[in-house]
């Protein structure tokens, strides 16, 4: 599996796009594009490598994980993924950004699939994970591929620090415990790709993360 990320919108979150190099099958996470010339690094990225999008996926729905949305299921014929938890947070985008007076024009979109913990996606052969995380939302998701050893963690876990817990439904223990029980048992060498910031490992997160 490959993966490459972008850095989008005002609150610089890390938009991935996972692809199988045989079939050229691509998955697209956590969508933050805001206008054209952001939109524009993910379509001529897909075409550039020849791949064809299959399937879109939030980590969970806070708002600059899915300013994309719409626009990528619409352009690409792709139903929108994420636990059903979070589906209230994608059918109210708008108020979401009038609490950070964004003054932009968006539109809500809930989810279209529902993901669940255990459950397994597959871009050509290789699977994908998915992993319950709450405590940053209540439907908060990370995406592990066990071949090729790298996780994607949303806003549950970063490079040195944890996702805010702050927001509606949020939970600070909850975090904690998810993180402990759920990503700290995955193997050390297994790279973390969060949802802001820098890569960092497991194994390097259990040893120096300040919150544990």
């Amino acid at each position: 599996m490959k993966v490459s990320r972008f850095v989008f919108n005002m609150f610089g979150i890390n938009t991935y796009i996972m692809w199988d190099p045989e079939s050229k099958e691509a998955a697209i996470v956590d969508p933050g594009m805001i206008d054209d010339r952001e939109r524009e690094a993910i379509d001529s990225f897909l075409t550039r490598n020849s791949l064809k999008p299959t399937q879109l996926i939030n980590t969970h729905m806070h708002l600059d994980h899915i300013f994309g949305n719409t626009y990528i299921k619409e352009k690409y014929g792709l139903e929108i993924k994420a636990h059903p938890e979070d589906d209230f947070l994608g059918r109210t985008l708008t108020s979401q950004a009038e609490r950070f007076h964004l003054p932009l024009t968006l539109s809500n979109a809930g989810l279209d699939v529902e993901l669940h913990d255990g459950d397994t996606l597959h871009l050509g052969e290789e699977k994908i994970e998915v992993i319950s995380v709450p405590g940053h939302s209540p439907g908060s998701i990370a995406l592990y591929c066990p071949e090729s050893s790298f996780v994607i963690t949303g806003d549950a876990l970063f490079q040195g620090s944890i996702g805010r817990t702050d927001l509606p439904r949020g939970n600070h223990a909850t975090l904690l415990d998810s993180i402990r029980r759920r990503l700290f048992t995955l193997p050390d060498d297994t790279v973390v790709l969060p949802g802001h910031g820098g890569e960092t490992t497991i194994g390097y997160e259990k040893q120096h993360n300040p919150y544990f």
